[in-house]
């Protein structure tokens, strides 16, 4: 396993092993704008047994987009942890950065928090300047992102027997993100930092029943109605937050995005 100087540690001091990850993502075809950690080391509640989920943007050379067919927009890798050399279980997803950039345009708040991870694998200079570009994508109407994708979770948490901890968490991690995003323009995923403002006195059980547990830990009987009553608050409150907005209708960063991604595909010749 990585020595403990290869060791990076997140907010609920669960260690991450960056060193291993970086010469996982080293063997990527085609040269990285970035890659971050996404999914539950992200949004604060990682299980002793959660795998890494990698996400990023990758560039294509030209050859490759100028035919009809362009191949390899989105590129995705999974290994088998037995034979890992470390025993990490990870999957990389990296889209072209035409896609990730039309991605960041649209009302789309998963590639943002992908973007602005603070758990950064693989970086370079464009990927600060597609930080600072990205400001100018967010808009008030992410908020449907968040509400709907709380609408899909909270339909599959419902229907489980016995209920899990997991897709519970992952409700009040978005609706917060979603309010939190509405009220700055700053994306914040992880939970535990986020609660830091809406002082939930759950959350905190919650995250410490997931990260204790395996990651199919289940929810005790009793407490749904609980947690039902707070996701519709949440979500009224989200609202709300939607419509005292003051962020722009629609994102202003089209011609700073197109000028980076011109420049990016010349380089890659």
């Amino acid at each position: 396993m990585p020595g403990k100087s290869e060791m990076a540690v997140t907010r609920n001091d669960m260690k991450l092993p960056m060193a291993a990850l970086r010469k996982r993502v080293a063997g990527h075809p085609y040269p990285l704008l970035f890659a971050t950690i996404s999914g539950a080391h992200l949004y604060g509640f990682p299980s002793a047994d959660s795998d890494f989920d990698l996400r990023g943007a990758h560039v294509l050379p030209v050859r490759s987009v100028v035919g009809l067919k362009v191949e390899r927009e989105t590129v995705e890798i999974a290994n088998d942890p037995e034979t890992d050399p470390d025993g990490l279980e990870f999957d990389i997803v990296s889209h072209d950065v035409k896609k990730f950039f039309s991605l960041m345009l649209k009302k789309n708040g998963y590639v943002l928090e992908q973007l602005y991870s603070p758990l950064v694998v693989h970086t370079c200079a464009a990927h600060e300047e597609l930080k600072e570009i990205g400001k100018g994508c967010i808009t008030r109407h992410h908020s449907y992102h968040y509400l709907g994708f709380v609408e899909t979770q909270w339909k599959l948490f419902s229907k489980e027997n016995p209920r899990r901890v997991k897709p519970l968490l992952y409700v009040f991690r978005v609706l917060l993100t979603g309010i939190h995003l509405m009220r700055t323009g700053m994306v914040e995923a992880n939970i535990l930092r986020l609660n830091e403002e809406f002082k939930l006195p759950y959350v905190g059980e919650l995250v410490a029943r997931k990260v204790a547990g395996a990651e199919h830990g289940v929810l005790p009987e009793g407490e749904y109605g609980l947690y039902e009553g707070e996701k519709v608050r949440l979500e009224g409150m989200l609202q709300a937050a939607h419509e005292m907005s003051t962020l722009p209708e629609g994102p202003t960063a089209m011609g700073a995005l197109d000028d980076l991604l011109v420049r990016l595909r010349l380089g890659q010749r």
